[in-house]
């Protein structure tokens, strides 16, 4: 992967010229909080970049090796996903929610005994953080067993009212194909920011799937409101305003994850 030689530690003469732009503190703080920001936004490829600062500033903070994984597997690589959680269990064996990480990569790339071991040791090691839960939910629902269930409701009350834990577990409903219980968490996590568009992007996709378009169309328009500059948002919305509706968004869709 072209990514992958400089995933670690990032671009050296980017971070410089960085700091000469800006006259505030560029270190390893900053861009940990960059990267939560970008992965909040579902901007997984800046992400990944901000991670990867945290790494030039300090080489051991498991937060940020975990950070790369699970940007990666965001972004569909569970290839890649894979291998870098096993670069990171070289330096940091027992950490809980970099096997968890590692998990999900097994699971979605159809490992599933295997992501299932990971997942155990996950939470032998501390199964009390809404991650590893989450992780494990998605493995369960990869292995189609109604255990999922619990794990994922298990991350919701250990997150509380977060709508960021809240919006992770519809993204995990979503990609198992199950709308309507999707729909039901992003009305959650709106009720508690409803300010921000991408829940409401993520809602006009799954009213898209199960048929419902002038809903989706006024999820993709309330997200365009919110955030007219989201290039995604917009194709959403031509798409689901383009007849017929259901072929044309399920195409544009495809393309938009193959991608």
């Amino acid at each position: 992967m072209s990514r992958f030689g400089n995933l670690e530690f990032g671009d050296n003469s980017e971070a410089s010229q960085s700091q000469e732009r800006g006259s505030e503190a560029r270190d390893e703080a900053y861009y940990l909080a960059q990267a939560k920001s970008a992965f909040e936004q579902g901007e997984y490829e800046s992400g990944l970049r901000m991670y990867a600062k945290v790494l030039e500033f300090n080489p051991q903070n498991a937060l940020a090796w975990t950070g790369q994984v699970r940007m990666l597997i965001e972004l569909g690589e569970y290839r890649e996903a894979k291998l870098w959680a096993d670069k990171a269990l070289e330096r940091f064996p027992r950490e809980p929610e970099l096997l968890a990480a590692k998990a999900v990569a097994l699971g979605r790339s159809g490992d599933l005994d295997t992501a299932l071991a990971f997942s155990d040791a996950s939470i032998e090691e501390r199964g009390d953080t809404p991650y590893i839960w989450l992780a494990r939910g998605d493995v369960l629902l990869a292995r189609e067993e109604q255990r999922a269930d619990y794990c994922l409701e298990k991350a919701l009350f250990l997150a509380g009212r977060d709508w960021f834990v809240t919006w992770l577990a519809a993204r995990v409903r979503f990609f198992y194909k199950q709308f309507a219980q999707a729909i039901k968490l992003l009305q959650q996590a709106i009720a508690i920011n409803i300010d921000h568009d991408l829940l409401w992007l993520q809602l006009g996709y799954c009213q898209m799937e199960l048929g419902m378009a002038g809903a989706a169309r006024d999820s993709f328009q309330q997200a365009r409101s919110l955030n007219p500059r989201r290039a995604e948002t917009t194709a959403a919305l031509s798409a689901a305003q383009s007849p017929p509706v259901t072929k044309v968004f399920r195409g544009w869709m495809r393309r938009l994850f193959k991608g």
